[in-house]
């Protein structure tokens, strides 16, 4: 983690980097031979991405009101679909059957 933080600060400006195991961090010495030194550990309060079981915990209402919404929508849809092609003629409905796959 260390090296990766003083490799965004610095770049190529580094000529050596070593671990500090006591200290856990790691310590760059510059080119122009001050140092730099970086925790090499993620903190415990840093927020970490959520994980898709997590997120999934987290929104289930959301997901569930939009799956139920969208059912009903379908259904609607279906029904009214059903509700027209009903009220058609049988020679109208089998022209519109027949040319549905041109569109």
């Amino acid at each position: 983690m260390g090296h990766d933080i003083l490799l965004a600060r610095h770049g190529n400006h580094i000529s050596s980097m070593r671990v500090d195991r006591a200290n856990d961090r790691v310590i760059a010495t510059l080119d122009d031979g001050s140092w730099d030194s970086a925790p090499n550990r993620i903190s415990p309060l840093l927020q970490m991405p959520d994980s898709f079981g997590s997120f999934l915990r987290d929104d289930w209402r959301i997901f569930t009101v939009a799956a139920i919404a969208m059912l009903t929508i379908g259904a609607i849809a279906m029904s009214l679909a059903m509700g027209v092609a009903s009220t058609m003629p049988t020679e109208e409905l089998n022209a519109l059957l027949v040319s549905y796959p041109a569109f």
